[in-house]
């Protein structure tokens, strides 16, 4: 018989689509992918030169906490960005997802909760299940822009198993950046309960607001509270190399994660040789990329909104936005598309919102979106789904 555990972890909303796309691609349609955060711009030179140049006879174990190389590189990152750490602080892991899972092991026991605002990234859930803990989900609308209810709302979801609370900032799936006055209220509550807050950082970048994204590390009187989450995956179109960070001023919390780090030996070699050499990359190839993801952005979210009886809010930061159709069911409308609809040989795979709550009643009519396509390719993919839209069976408007 398989686990509770087994039994209970949710599928991917990104990823269970994919038997679906096999078949379709089976039957020659092209799919244009907006269902995944993995973006078509190329890995910076640097990165790549080191791959292609890696002058090794073994290729080794490192240290379980990665190259010291690496994380003093990464500690001059930060300051960039007037987050003050040293290589100590920082843990290399295989991913931003081992990041969190490895912060959930070492600072929660089996049946401690974790507030997270939603729609969340869908793998907390998973992470959270691995670890024995539970996710309290705290609501948010895509009426108000996915910004978090009011402090008083927030406070009401605290009880005597509240360990942790988790942001994705700015946020995967709705593109949500933080504001000043919000990050406040968190660090009020943080303090107040003594609660863990995890910080998923990973999309810092890509802001497009004049509102300054706040790190929680920047917050004052809780620094032994933070753990702070990080990845070069999508700042540098690296998402194959699994290379990661967890970064804690929490000694005790360092130690213990370090436990977990030396169970599974070391983060990779080669991805550390590749994210070290890519963080290199110059300002110019950093501005053009995020001048691209601007761009895509103000064309697709315009081009959604010109669709009858669709909405998107303006994301302020990321790139994926979630958007309200007019359809039945987004679980149903995400399977035809792969399954029943094609315009000139083409479809569309987006993923249903439903996955990023954790009520399966919630985010019925909505879909997670990622504009990691080219303009050109974006166009199609517009112009698909509002084709989509006038035929789908399941229209409610």
């Amino acid at each position: 018989m398989p686990s509770h555990r087994g039994w209970i972890m949710p599928e991917s909303p990104i990823r269970k689509l994919v038997p679906l796309a096999r078949q379709a691609e089976a039957k020659g349609l092209k799919i244009y992918h907006l269902n995944i955060g993995q973006p078509d711009i190329k890995t910076p030179q640097e990165g790549l030169d080191a791959l292609k140049n890696i002058d090794r006879s073994i290729l080794e174990y490192t240290q379980s906490e990665g190259l010291l190389s690496l994380r003093t590189k990464l500690a001059d990152y930060y300051r960039g960005f007037n987050i003050d750490v040293a290589p100590e602080e920082i843990i290399i892991t295989t991913g931003g997802s081992e990041a969190v899972l490895f912060a959930f092991m070492a600072c929660l026991d089996q049946g401690d909760e974790i507030i997270v605002p939603e729609p969340a990234y869908a793998n907390y859930t998973a992470f959270a299940i691995s670890g024995g803990a539970i996710i309290r989900p705290l609501l948010c609308s895509i009426e108000n822009d996915f910004a978090l209810p009011p402090f008083e709302e927030f406070e009401r979801m605290i009880t005597k198993r509240t360990r942790a609370i988790l942001l994705c900032n700015p946020n995967n799936p709705t593109g949500h950046i933080y504001t000043p006055e919000e990050m406040e209220h968190i660090r009020q509550l943080v303090k107040k309960y003594d609660l863990y807050l995890f910080s998923d950082e990973v999309y810092r970048e890509f802001c497009y607001t004049d509102t300054p994204h706040i790190s929680a590390m920047q917050l004052k009187g809780i620094e032994d509270n933070v753990i702070l989450i990080d990845s070069v995956s999508k700042r540098y179109s690296e998402c194959g190399i699994r290379i990661g960070a967890l970064i804690t001023k929490n000694k005790q919390v360092r130690k213990d994660v370090m436990k977990f780090c030396q169970a599974r030996l070391c983060p990779p070699l080669i991805g550390q040789i590749v994210a070290e050499a890519s963080m290199d990359a110059s300002d110019a190839y950093m501005k053009s990329v995020y001048d691209e993801y601007l761009e895509r952005r103000n064309y697709m979210i315009a081009a959604i909104n010109e669709i009858p009886g669709c909405y998107s809010p303006m994301p302020k930061g990321a790139f994926y936005t979630v958007a309200r159709l007019p359809i039945d069911d987004a679980d149903k409308f995400c399977a035809w598309l792969l399954e029943s609809f094609e315009y000139e040989g083409k479809t569309l795979m987006i993923a249903p919102a439903s996955g990023f709550y954790s009520s399966n009643s919630m985010g019925r009519n909505e879909v997670r979106m990622a504009y990691v396509m080219n303009i050109d390719d974006l166009k199609i993919s517009m112009e698909l789904l509002r084709r989509a839209l006038e035929v789908y069976p399941g229209r409610t408007m």
